[in-house]
């Protein structure tokens, strides 16, 4: 499954760079994209229960850039 999320304040390419290589630990994500420019973020995962793994993609999101606000609804 390919899910792609937009994002709002991402303020820097570093920090874009920080959410992919955190993203990409998380159990259950097979590869994750996150477009600086685009404001969006890419997720791939075989993972069925998608709305509790995009809750752990949002609290360690919110550790490297907690002004940035992900536009994910259920």
């Amino acid at each position: 499954m390919k899910k792609v999320i937009k994002l709002k304040d991402l303020d820097c390419a570093n920090c874009a760079a920080k959410m992919e290589n955190s993203i990409k630990k998380i159990p259950g994500v097979t590869n994750a994209s996150v477009n600086f420019m685009m404001q969006k973020m890419t997720i791939e995962t075989e993972v069925e229960d998608f709305d509790s793994l995009m809750q752990e993609i949002i609290n360690v999101c919110a550790k490297v850039e907690p002004d940035c606000e992900i536009l994910y609804k259920k």
